[in-house]
């Protein structure tokens, strides 16, 4: 006779000890939240499955929590790190202060930087930019609800030419990891996530290099350029701002583990 499929659908305790034997450290919480995106038992069936093979949880349910806000992800994009919401919230306490602001989140990934610009500033504008085509369509729904357009391509080649000189708040969250470190990174990361979305170069500041060396041409007078950095870069990081004429001061989170550099420009061009 052919084989059924069974509907039973298994009890959570047994997932979670599933979960639990694959090296889920929050396996309770992650079985209520895998049991909640599937439609039935054999979708339940196939999240765990690939969950215990090492995907990352995010992309298999959907959605990811980051700053109080429900951000859709979904496979093969970059995930927004908890760390990141130091950078996302100070971009908005920065643009609430300036009336109708011009704000670009670039390297934007989901969008998450520019949604909580949007969730608890008025911004004028607000803009996300990444050469990850996927991740610029999942932006665009992120950002849908507060006005923000999203759109794919390399660096400011994709930010409209109307905002040069313009931008009040430019928040980055640029790859930094060192191209050595990055196969030492956790499998979830380094199997599931783009390389391209965590991989810095040598010394992990390629990408910042591109992004400040031609900030000034971007931000408007008393703008400000803020990059997510790490404890050992924040030095360099600032010296490449300061050397573009940018006034600099760090903010570090050791909860968050977080360390973002930021660079003023002068009121005056």
């Amino acid at each position: 006779m052919p084989r059924t499929r069974s509907t039973r659908r298994p009890d959570l305790t047994e997932i979670a000890a599933r979960l639990r034997a694959a090296g889920c450290v929050f396996a309770e919480d992650e079985a209520r939240l895998l049991d909640a995106a599937a439609a039935d038992a054999d979708a339940l069936e196939r999240l765990v499955v690939r969950r215990t093979l090492g995907e990352p949880l995010e992309p298999l349910i959907g959605w990811v929590e980051f700053a109080g806000l429900r951000l859709r992800v979904g496979p093969g994009v970059f995930v927004p790190r908890q760390r990141t919401t130091l950078l996302a919230r100070e971009a908005a306490r920065l643009a609430a202060e300036r009336d109708a602001a011009v704000v670009v989140d670039l390297c934007c990934g989901v969008g998450a930087i520019a949604a909580v610009v949007g969730a608890n500033a008025e911004p004028g504008r607000l803009v996300a930019v990444d050469i990850d085509a996927a991740a610029v369509e999942l932006a665009r729904e992120n950002l849908a609800g507060f006005g923000g357009e999203a759109y794919a391509g390399d660096l400011y080649d994709a930010v409209p030419v109307a905002l040069a000189g313009a931008v009040d708040v430019l928040a980055v969250n640029a790859p930094y990891v060192p191209s050595g470190q990055v196969d030492r990174m956790p499998r979830e990361a380094r199997d599931y996530e783009p390389r391209r979305a965590l991989d810095g170069g040598p010394d992990g500041l390629d990408l910042q290099r591109r992004v400040i060396a031609s900030v000034r041409a971007w931000l408007a007078p008393g703008g400000c350029l803020l990059i997510e950095s790490s404890t050992e870069q924040a030095v360099r990081t600032a010296s490449l701002m300061t050397a573009v004429g940018l006034r600099t001061r760090t903010l570090v989170d050791d909860e968050l583990g977080a360390t973002v550099v930021i660079g003023g420009a002068p009121l005056e061009s």
